[in-house]
């Protein structure tokens, strides 16, 4: 049985990948310090439906399967803690039936801020993010080299690193000849806003760590992630993981989806041809189960660029009218002035082979899956706040 750390546990993507790993049988540890769930109740933002503690969550997926998953709330900022999580020394378990001191074969790391918005919202939370996200990626890449070299970081990075080139995105590494020399170097980033910025900061300090400590580390960049339901969420639905519809938290199409149940206008930003690499949450957690099947060799960085399509804004909410049509829902498009600064039209080509290859299906933007998210959402219709869909957060 192979250990598991998920740091971040709690979060949207990091509770389904807990849960994926426990059903496979691993032995599953998560810490997480409820961060996100902190910054937006100091924000007054709520969730489309209430989501247990990371403690409750983990005593009923063990009631309902019989799976154990370990919880440790704590800062891994706190480089004390994030060590013993390799030593066991001082360990505090919040909710583990049978505690163990084991090294983690592999650790994933999700704990950080996760919102661009937030990210620049002043300089309070430009700081928050620089050094929450970066101390933590650090206080990881230490705890590795000096405790368990062997052990496979998987860094969950971002497509928002790359910017919107006017070149082809390759996948992590770009050859570039010059005066009749030629080298590999990591893809040039050029990212649009302190969130994004960080991410590259998080992927050059294990570049630094991969090349002079021989650590072995994947940097998943992925794109915007979208969907409510797992296989394993299935079980019971207090197992689900958090659905945020805000401008803080909420991806474009969930939050399309809750304004499409709500008969609110889609608010598209600027002209809506801006286009990203998008990712269901089942591919997103599948995604990240087949990189940790696939080490690298020590000293070895690999990169994935963990998107299954690309769509402009507007190709999503004309998806999403089409659909909601159907189910008897009367949605229109409103544009509102861009309160990001991004180009609006642009060239977008990233390439996305990688784990298709690995042996992932895609699951990809439909009519089908946009219902299924509707009639999901539309259970929680009551509970939908038009303040909280857009304030004008500028950036």
């Amino acid at each position: 049985m192979k250990n598991i750390l998920i740091l971040g546990g709690d979060g949207y993507i990091g509770w389904p990948t807990a849960m994926h790993f426990s059903r496979k049988g691993y032995s599953v540890t998560v810490v997480d310090n409820y961060f996100r769930r902190n910054i937006a109740n100091e924000l007054k933002i709520k969730m489309l439906y209430e989501v247990p503690s990371l403690v409750e969550r983990a005593k009923l997926w063990f009631e309902e399967t019989g799976n154990e998953i370990k919880v440790i709330i704590g800062d891994l900022t706190n480089p004390i803690l994030m060590r013993s999580l390799f030593t066991g020394e001082g360990l505090i378990f919040d909710w583990s039936i049978n505690p163990l001191t084991y090294t983690p074969d592999t650790v994933i790391h999700f704990a950080e801020q996760p919102s661009a918005p937030y990210s620049v919202m002043n300089y309070e939370t430009a700081n928050i993010t620089i050094s929450n996200n970066l101390i933590v990626t650090n206080n990881l890449m230490f705890a590795v080299k000096d405790l368990a070299p062997n052990t496979h970081i998987i860094k969950l990075g971002t497509m928002g690193e790359y910017g919107t080139p006017n070149i082809d995105i390759e996948e992590g590494w770009i050859n570039i000849k010059s005066n009749g020399r030629e080298d590999t170097f990591l893809f040039p980033r050029q990212a649009g806003s302190i969130y994004h910025t960080s991410k590259i900061m998080d992927t050059d300090l294990l570049w630094y760590g991969v090349r002079t400590w021989n650590l072995r580390v994947t940097d998943l960049m992925q794109g915007p992630v979208y969907g409510i339901e797992t296989e394993e969420s299935l079980i019971h639905p207090k197992l689900k993981t958090f659905f945020n519809y805000d401008e803080v938290f909420g991806t474009v199409i969930n939050r399309f989806i809750a304004q499409a149940v709500i008969n609110y206008p889609l608010t598209i930003y600027g002209s809506g041809n801006q286009s990203r690499g998008y990712i269901s949450l089942q591919n997103s957690i599948e995604c990240i189960y087949l990189a940790s099947l696939n080490i690298p060799k020590a000293g070895k960085l690999d990169i994935y660029n963990q998107i299954m399509e690309t769509l402009s804004v507007r190709e999503i909410a004309e998806i999403i009218i089409s659909s909601a049509s159907e189910l008897g829902y009367k949605v229109q498009i409103q544009n509102i002035k861009n309160p990001r600064s991004e180009l609006e039209e642009h060239y977008y080509n990233p390439k996305y082979s990688k784990l298709i290859e690995l042996g992932i299906s895609p699951k990809l933007l439909n009519k089908d899956s946009i219902k299924q998210m509707i009639i999901e959402v539309e259970k929680h219709r009551k509970n939908i706040r038009k303040s909280f869909i857009f304030n004008g957060i500028k950036w």
